[in-house]
Parts: C-alpha cells; sequence; structure tokens
C-alpha cells in the first residue's frame, strides 16, 4: 500500500504542476511580444480589471508574499505600466494604479487567451470543468490555510 502512494504517476499534484508549467511555456511566444513574464502578465490583468489597488489586496489575490511582488511592481512600474505610491494615510502601504500605457497594453493581449486555448484544446464542457475543480481545490486549500 505505501509503496503506491508514493509513484509519482498517483500523484494529483504532478500533472497540476506539469499542465502549469506547460501552459506557462505556451503562453511565452505571446508575452515576449508584448515584454511580460507571466507573473507580470497576470499582474497587468488584475489592473485591466481593478485599475487601482495596493500590494496587500494584490499580495491575497496574486497569493504572492510582498518580497515577491516588490521587484515585479518595480519592473511593471519601470515599464511605465503602473504607478506606485506610498498611502498619504499610512506611509508603509503602497498604492498601486494602472497607467494609460498599461491600459493600451491590454489591447494588445487580447488576443492570447484566445490562443492559448487552442492550442490545450479542450472543449467548452471540459474547460468549465477543469476551472470548477481547480477553483475547488484552490478554495480548499485556502480553508485548509485558515485552520
Amino acid at each position: 500500500m505505501e509503496e503506491k502512494t508514493l509513484k509519482l504517476r498517483n500523484q494529483l499534484s504532478f500533472p497540476l504542476y506539469l499542465c502549469s508549467k506547460e501552459i506557462i511555456r505556451r503562453y511565452t511566444p505571446f508575452l515576449e511580444k508584448l515584454n511580460l513574464t507571466y507573473t507580470q502578465y497576470i499582474v497587468m490583468m488584475f489592473f485591466w480589471e481593478m485599475k487601482k489597488s495596493n500590494v496587500n489586496d494584490l499580495g491575497k489575490i496574486m497569493i504572492l508574499d510582498s518580497s515577491t511582488l516588490t521587484p515585479l511592481l518595480k519592473k511593471l512600474e519601470n515599464k511605465g505600466y503602473i504607478t506606485r505610491t506610498r498611502s498619504t494615510s499610512d506611509k508603509r502601504n503602497l498604492e498601486l494604479e494602472i497607467t494609460k500605457k498599461g491600459m493600451d497594453l491590454r489591447k494588445k493581449a487580447t488576443n492570447i487567451p484566445n490562443e492559448v486555448a487552442k492550442i490545450v484544446n479542450l472543449s467548452d464542457k471540459d474547460n468549465k470543468t477543469l476551472f470548477e475543480l481547480t477553483n475547488k481545490i484552490l478554495v480548499n486549500l485556502e480553508k485548509d490555510k485558515q485552520l
């Protein structure tokens, strides 16, 4: 019994890891044209939707700590896509806001999800099921973290 549990092919985490790695690799050619890494891209998607935030809220959504976010946000600021300013009410907080240049980048990225979806090649039903299951896993892991 113990031997079965330690077989790589029996681990749920392994195909999830491989899929994540391979899907991100498939994004790379599209993102290179925009001079973005995958992590920068998902942060920009957050800003295209939210327009403004702060480091703490962004970190919660992305499940990233400030030591990971800080260099990434500096790079996005250096590219002119976001601004980072100290909060007037609490100097420890950084307020983040997308710039016009950052919003303009959105137009160039519009078709990327469709291109990657073609490569992944799942039916709408399978795509929906996979999305629901992976989100269910995330919710369950978040609940477990709070215990």
